[in-house]
């Protein structure tokens, strides 16, 4: 949490011979040490670029691994998001905390000022390693975490990117914690979203997916409509204590009215009943269709109204907005960053509308 509404400033230092190695290979995923100061404290770190196309970016993004220490506050790794095409830098993190507002398990975030080697970069938002820590913090069932890493991470059995017959089931994810054995649970539920025959497929599938859980999820990505969250932009957790996997969101910086490249997407881009087979099968279903229906309703009569949203929005703004002045990426966009607040509500209000209008294809 920011205190005495500031944000923290997180110091790194990187050695120029190793910082000149980590640009020379903004693909490489070997990382090379450094030191973060933070809260007073030194410690020893590991840094590497993240994410994907956002690596050809200006403005950088990290991953830091903790070493001497291995853990801070909990934590061996944090993420540092430049969000560097939202010219917001609030989407982010307003994703995240609507996601646990309406009920979903979803990572910890705050914005934090980064400094490199003396030189401000800017303003990050850091966010919460989904993995072993991300389950021992909220006290949950000791479970299996992957990652969907591609757009093949859209449970069925055909790949999203060539259209072709997966050679695996595991096609499009990554384990991040668990062992080799909990991936025959992750095969099991792709196999089984695939094959339960229709008739059976309501009273089977809850022993592989906590449904309600799941729409709570999609109703998430439906009103923030984060176009790749259907294959993408997530993370399965398998609760050993249920059985079940549950479903996290990731990367939620395209949303609330922007594309991936910070352009509009209209209100309409994504439809109420979403993307992938899972979703599919699941609404073909008349009580989940059902269960869907009304925790959407419910939402956009409390949370994802521009009464609840606007306060939250203003409040980030005003706490971020001396930070962007720093930023030299976002300080000469200042003016478009002090509009997005108003574009965010009027996103809130036309999507509300769209999807009113739509509640009728879920009957």
């Amino acid at each position: 949490m920011a205190e005495n509404n500031k944000l923290e400033t997180l110091q790194l230092y990187i050695h120029p011979n190793n910082l000149r190695e980590l640009k020379s290979d903004i693909w490489c995923e070997d990382p090379v040490p450094a030191q973060l100061k933070i809260s007073g404290k030194k410690l020893e770190v590991d840094v590497n670029y993240r994410g994907s196309h956002i690596r050809n970016y200006r403005k950088k993004s990290y991953e830091i691994s903790f070493f001497k220490p291995t853990k801070y506050k909990g934590s061996k790794i944090i993420h540092l998001n430049a969000e560097y095409r939202d010219p917001s830098l609030l989407r982010n993190k307003l994703s995240f905390d609507f996601f646990s507002e309406i009920g979903n398990l979803s990572p910890y975030s705050r914005h934090v000022l980064l400094n490199l080697n003396g030189k401000t970069e800017g303003v990050y938002l850091e966010i919460e390693s989904v993995d072993e820590q991300f389950i021992e913090r909220r006290k949950l069932p000791n479970g299996a975490i992957f990652y969907a890493v591609d757009g093949d991470a859209n449970f069925s059995l055909i790949s999203d990117l060539d259209k072709e017959t997966k050679k695996s089931l595991e096609l499009g994810y990554e384990r991040k914690y668990g062992t080799a054995n909990d991936d025959i649970f992750l095969q099991e539920l792709i196999f089984k979203i695939n094959t339960i025959p229709r008739a059976d497929f309501e009273k089977e599938i809850p022993n592989y997916l906590n449904v309600e859980q799941y729409f709570r999820w999609m109703a998430g990505v439906i009103l923030t409509q984060n176009y790749d969250g259907f294959v993408h932009n997530y993370s399965l957790y398998r609760n050993s204590v249920t059985r079940q996997f549950e479903i996290i969101p990731w990367d939620y910086d395209a949303t609330w009215g922007r594309d991936v490249n910070g352009k509009v997407m209209e209100e309409n881009y994504v439809p109420i009943q979403g993307y992938n087979t899972l979703t599919a099968r699941l609404l073909d279903v008349a009580n989940f269709r059902k269960i869907y229906k009304e925790l959407l309703c419910k939402i956009m009569d409390h949370q994802f109204t521009v009464e609840y949203m606007q306060p939250k929005i203003e409040s980030m703004h005003q706490l971020v907005r001396p930070y962007v002045l720093l930023d030299p990426y976002k300080k000469e966009k200042i003016d478009q960053f002090d509009i997005e607040p108003s574009n965010i509500c009027s996103f809130i209000e036309s999507r509300k509308r769209f999807l009113k209008g739509s509640l009728y294809k879920l009957d």
